[in-house]
């Protein structure tokens, strides 16, 4: 089911509207020397996806160079898989010596929310999104945000079929898995858009590549996370908190959730893992009009930074001391806030693994 938000119509800094916005996208590269592409922290398929199919459309409409650009560790196995099956080569954003030519264009993503790594002093060409989390877009010639789309590369689909690009194995596949992981899930967060995309790029995929990525090889972190966080798991009414505080890698906080979700006593899943010096939290709903982005955001507060969908959201807290009060009192704090953003009473916490059963196993 669509989300019911509106996705106003984009425009350039001249104010022109009449054209397509694949063209007005094109049209405003015309002078580019070279076309970067950045997304998000830790990508995920959905920005690598995009990134991809953008540059395919650029490279073969205005034959410019380009680059498509890794922020972060991606350190989830499918997330790894895609990158080493598809060949992607990425380049690490703290690497690029930017240029006067270069156009600068975010995918998957908004300017000033927290999730970025590169320069902010360098000027943005475009912004092509899909997420409800508002950014700074003030002064951004160009601007595509579509919050009734499920996946940023069903708008970057919809560009290549109105400009009529040929689309290779290797860009439908990318742009197919990218849409898939942002359905993931029940219900499923999508509109007749992205459906129309997938059955589009269905017969072009290699449906044997996206198996190969869907299924992964796991690493021993993934199960010494999951562990962590069976044994650390409260629940309040039909939410489940669950508490990492080591967290192998900042992607491990939506995999708990993703697998918690589906636990049939629970409407909501969060995760909040340590990393180095942060706070990663991780939310996940399973039911329709949860505004999971918009209650993480108002939970984290002036603390971190947070947004996403209505069913699926993230955010991060740095934090001023990693010494085990200090965790303690933060995860205090927001599940108090958590609860409260709920409406659940705040009572104490049922373990989902009773502390006499953990003892047992441990002694077996």
């Amino acid at each position: 089911m669509a989300r019911r938000s509106a996705d106003p119509d984009p425009t350039t800094k001249s104010g022109v509207v009449g054209l397509r916005r694949s063209d007005r996208f094109l049209a405003g590269l015309q002078e580019a020397g070279r076309v970067v592409f950045v997304s998000h922290v830790q990508p995920d398929p959905d920005s690598l996806g995009s990134m991809l199919g953008l540059a395919h459309l650029v490279e073969q409409r205005l034959g410019k160079s380009t680059v498509i650009t890794r922020d972060g560790l991606i350190s989830r196995a499918e997330n790894r898989a895609m990158v080493d099956v598809l060949h992607l080569d990425l380049e690490n954003i703290e690497d690029i010596e930017w240029t006067e030519g270069d156009a600068v264009v975010m995918v998957d993503s908004q300017p000033n929310t927290g999730r970025h790594n590169f320069d902010e002093s360098v000027e943005l060409y475009a912004v092509i999104d899909h997420h409800d989390t508002p950014g700074d877009l003030e002064g951004i010639p160009f601007t595509d945000i579509r919050a009734s789309h499920g996946a940023t590369c069903t708008v970057v689909t919809k560009y290549l079929r109105e400009q009529d690009v040929a689309i290779s194995e290797k860009v439908a596949t990318a742009l197919l898995y990218g849409i898939e992981t942002e359905m993931a899930g029940y219900p499923r967060e999508a509109s007749q858009a992205d459906d129309d995309a997938l059955l589009f790029l269905y017969p072009l995929a290699d449906k044997d590549t996206i198996a190969q990525i869907r299924n992964a090889r796991l690493p021993h972190s993934h199960f010494e996370c999951l562990l962590q966080a069976l044994q650390s798991s409260f629940i309040y009414d039909r939410l489940i908190i669950s508490w990492v505080n080591e967290l192998p890698q900042p992607e491990q906080a939506a995999e708990v959730v993703d697998f918690m979700i589906r636990f049939e006593q629970v409407d909501w899943a969060v995760c909040g893992g340590v990393h180095n010096d942060q706070m990663i939290l991780s939310v996940r709903a399973a039911k329709e009009e949860a505004r999971a982005g918009e209650i993480l955001r108002q939970v984290v507060g002036r603390l971190g930074k947070a947004g996403g969908h209505d069913r699926r959201a993230g955010g991060s807290i740095k934090l001023s001391s990693t010494a085990p009060s200090a965790i303690e009192d933060l995860q205090n704090t927001l599940r108090k806030r958590l609860l409260k953003a709920m409406k659940i009473d705040d009572t104490r916490g049922q373990r989902l693994v009773p502390l006499r059963e953990m003892l047992q196993n441990l002694q077996s």
